[in-house]
């Protein structure tokens, strides 16, 4: 599967490829790069028919460069790095499976196995030294010790399981004389055993891989490792055409268990050679298989944190961590194609900032966007609110979505203010610094939306859709610098708790009556003074 791994300072993300992929600074891009010196919409990564994959630059304002020349189109190659701003970017393109893997059959065998070897994968423990009785016990447990330090040292510390399996297989052909090695491991959702890996001695690609469904059965569900000194002549596999088509003559097959959980099996086998495998290369590879285990759990667990905190690092960006908890916990789901649910939306949008930026350079106007969101976003997060998104220098909150909150209209309300407060406080640093100020407009509504993750196969975003959405955003055109403008769904919630004033109905796109609507000037029986800009509407 090909999948590029972003890397921005200390913090390092992998995205999957799907067949069409954008790159940006804005959310709704396939890929966010939150990266000042990225531009909105910076890049494209498109799959061609013969498999490639083309990067092209969507003519961004600072380019996109590879080995420090600017790129505009091209086709990436495995290994391939880029870079946007000051974010590197690596391609990596893994089949999503191997040739060689599909190879890789489970064959129908016998409904019944005589078992010539078998070594369950509890007997592993070492004897202590006061019962050894002859040094055949001693030998054996050395070369135990032996194999597991070997092979700890050549795994211990590889956590890419792509690279894990291969190390694996390395090590048991060294240890004992095996033609081809295939590890299938337990799928995460079926549960059913996948080819992961397929070594073979010779290193070409043997035209077919089959292996016994009856030796399978017997691992799986005594969890023993098997052995078969013969396979055409064992009488396991008296009618089992697939063993004797391939005239295997040896096959050693091995549970790889972690906690008494099969993970796995690895299994070898020979194909030339009568008795390849002893019951000594049993013992040995089953003590071997314990070890490899333990490291595939450690990979595997790797994986699982680092996705998680992919996922956790994502989501955190729309909505307040302790909702993020419960997307990762599987306690909150959000639904493809939506639910209805009564949300209050918080419309905030930028007064004059076009005017304001006439004239300045692109990258001071990113800039000021971004500390701007920074601080404001963590007002929204305070309020329980979630972030739907960002339109130019709009902000887009929601609150009683994707889980609903008690007294969200309140919350939405609370939040207003307090963006206004913190806003205040903005500002000053800007005037420290010889800036303008900002000043704001904020409209909220109450009403039942769609919420849910909307869009396509390629690109989904979590939002709302209704028409009480775009009452909210009629509201918010409606609101002069300093004002917080409500609707009336929004005021029967809150009344009695807030300072408003009712105002002359309004008439708004796409309504045919006139709408009721409160400018809220203060919450009641709070001590903390509304700021002075709240005196009422500015010219700003």
């Amino acid at each position: 599967m090909a999948k590029l791994i972003v890397i921005s300072g200390e913090e390092r993300q992998e995205f999957e490829l799907a067949a069409f992929n954008t790159i940006g600074r804005h959310p709704d891009n396939t890929i966010q790069i939150l990266d000042r010196i990225i531009s909105k919409e910076h890049a494209q990564i498109q799959r061609a028919a013969d498999g490639r994959y083309l990067l092209r630059d969507l003519r961004s304002l600072n380019g996109t460069f590879m080995r420090g020349e600017r790129v505009a189109d091209h086709y990436l190659a495995d290994g391939d790095e880029f870079t946007m701003g000051s974010t590197r970017i690596v391609f990596v393109d893994k089949p999503k499976a191997d040739d060689v893997l599909q190879r890789v059959t489970i064959a129908p065998g016998l409904t019944e196995s005589h078992i010539r070897g078998r070594i369950q994968a509890n007997t592993g423990d070492f004897m202590p030294e006061r019962q050894i009785a002859d040094d055949k016990n001693l030998r054996r447990d050395y070369e135990r010790l032996r194999i597991g330090h070997e092979l700890a040292r050549a795994v211990g510390s590889e956590l890419d399981l792509d690279k894990l399996l291969p190390k694996i297989l390395d090590k048991a052909f060294e240890l004992v004389g095996a033609d081809r090695g295939v590890i299938l491991l337990s799928d995460d959702k079926t549960h059913e055993l996948v080819p992961r890996f397929v070594k073979t001695r010779s290193g070409k690609s043997d035209p077919n891989i089959v292996l016994s469904k009856t030796v399978m059965a017997e691992v799986v569900n005594n969890k023993a490792a098997v052995l078969s000194s013969d396979a055409t002549m064992d009488a396991r596999f008296s009618g089992a055409h697939s063993i004797i088509m391939q005239g295997i003559r040896s096959t050693m097959t091995l549970p790889l268990l972690h906690a008494n959980e099969l993970l796995g099996i690895m299994h070898l086998d020979s194909l030339f050679t009568s008795n390849a495998f002893t019951e000594k290369d049993l013992q040995i590879c089953t003590g071997m298989a314990a070890q490899a285990a333990i490291s595939i759990q450690n990979a595997r667990l790797a994986s699982r944190i680092e996705k998680e905190a992919q996922t956790r690092a994502q989501i955190s960006r729309l909505i307040p961590p302790s909702v993020v908890e419960q997307v990762l916990k599987g306690e909150l789901v959000i639904e493809k194609g939506g639910r209805v649910t009564e949300v209050t939306m918080l419309f905030s949008d930028i007064r004059g900032f076009t005017t304001m930026s006439d004239g300045r350079p692109p990258q001071e106007i990113v800039n000021t966007l971004n500390e701007y969101f920074e601080v404001m976003v963590d007002i929204l997060f305070k309020y329980s609110g979630t972030l739907d998104k960002f339109v130019g220098d709009e902000i887009i909150g929601l609150f009683g979505a994707p889980i609903q909150i008690e007294d969200a209209p309140f919350k939405a309300v609370s939040c207003g203010i307090a963006m206004f407060q913190a806003l205040e406080e903005f500002n000053r640093t800007r005037a420290s610094e010889n800036q303008p100020p900002l000043r704001i407009g904020i409209g909220i509504n109450t009403g039942n939306v769609i919420t849910g993750s909307i869009g396509s196969t390629r690109a989904l975003q979590y939002t709302a859709i209704g028409d009480a959405m775009n009452v909210a955003s009629r509201l918010v055109n409606v609101a002069s610098s300093g004002e917080i403008i409500i609707s009336e769904d929004t005021y029967k919630h809150i009344a009695g708790r807030v300072e408003a004033t009712q105002l002359p109905p309004v008439k708004v796109k796409g309504k045919a009556d006139e709408l009721k609507v409160y400018r809220v000037t203060g919450l009641r029986n709070v001590q903390t003074p509304v700021p002075g800009e709240w005196a009422g509407p500015t010219n700003g």
